[in-house]
């Protein structure tokens, strides 16, 4: 009797769940693909050096943590942009954490990028997150509002910005609640802030502050932006800053890569993947291109009009649109 044949090893088969995991990350626009990969990296180191180096983590935590003490953050003033990207606590709650923070960027960042560039996407995280950095500095000596021996970590800061930004920006934003059903997202960060509150207020919890200084920065952001304000030049350095239009994926072709693209690539990564890119051949590409062509021109010139707006929003503001424009967004932010 013939021996068994062997099982294939050829590269036919479905792709890995690495493989789906990394194609699924690349897809994603630049800043926020940047933001989740350091915030799960850290959260995954953090939980092995608690097991395996205790004072690894200690020292990570003293140095990069935000301790909202004075002197001592002027002597570290990075923590003020640091303590944004760790999530360290353990156990469930630690994962409930950062997988919360994680979801509700990645639900409202995502289309927020997509809309106004990574330049913005930047902006507007790490602002919120120096914003609630620097109100748990003025608020917590009083005493009230949390233990300032107690390091703040996490994103909520941040994330929290982010939603308020959105929510002001696009005040007719809805978004669908398990039990609850159809919400405006000015509500549900209302809602979440008033939790905070009642939950918090008067505890050991530190972040209280954090959150509040975070929601407070994200609304000022907004009307920054609704008044034409450009605050985004300082991030160059991440490969963005441009004021030229970008499209609804906030990037352009033969744009520099900036510090965290180049690292990416170092890393044998591709920052900026083309997304109708893959290994069909040119005639095929020009079949597909053929039937699709009144859809593809149909979806480039709401794009355009899109692109137009935005243009608009950065030279005169937000109220400067047409009640048919604010439409037109509204409606393009659905998509």
């Amino acid at each position: 009797m013939p021996p068994a044949a062997p099982p294939r090893t050829d590269d036919t088969q479905d792709p890995t769940v690495v493989n789906q995991l990394q194609s699924w990350y690349y897809r994603q626009p630049p800043a926020l693909r940047v933001i989740l990969a350091i915030n799960v990296t850290v959260y995954v180191l953090a939980q092995f050096l608690r097991v395996l180096w205790p004072g690894g983590l200690a020292f990570i935590v003293d140095h990069f943590a935000l301790h909202a003490t004075f002197p001592d953050i002027l002597l570290e003033p990075w923590q003020l942009i640091t303590y944004n990207f760790m999530h360290t606590s353990a156990g469930f709650g630690g994962l409930l954490h950062i997988a919360f923070n994680m979801l509700w960027l990645f639900w409202i960042g995502r289309e927020y990028e997509e809309m106004h560039g990574s330049d913005r996407m930047w902006t507007v995280y790490i602002l919120a997150g120096i914003g609630g950095g620097l109100v748990s500095l003025l608020l917590m000596p009083l005493g009230i509002f949390g233990n300032p021996n107690i390091p703040i970590v996490g994103a909520s800061a941040s994330v929290l910005g982010v939603l308020m930004a959105v929510a002001i920006l696009y005040p007719y934003k809805q978004i669908a609640l398990l039990f609850i059903g159809v919400v405006r997202l000015i509500w549900v960060v209302i809602g979440f802030l008033v939790i905070d509150v009642l939950i918090n207020l008067g505890s050991n919890s530190v972040a209280l502050t954090a959150h509040w200084g975070g929601a407070l920065s994200g609304y000022l952001f907004a009307k920054a932006e609704r008044g034409g304000m450009n605050l985004t030049g300082w991030t160059r350095i991440f490969g963005g800053g441009s004021k030229k239009k970008r499209g609804r994926r906030g990037s352009k072709k033969g744009e520099s890569l900036g510090l965290l693209g180049r690292l990416e690539v170092w890393l044998g990564g591709n920052p900026n993947p083309d997304p109708d890119s893959g290994s069909t051949s040119p005639v095929s590409s020009r079949s597909a291109s053929s039937s699709s062509g009144s859809s593809k021109t149909t979806t480039s010139s709401k794009e355009d009009e899109v692109d137009r707006i935005l243009e608009k929003i950065s030279e005169q503001g937000y109220d400067a649109l047409t009640e048919e424009e604010k439409r037109i967004l509204y409606e393009a932010s659905q998509d």
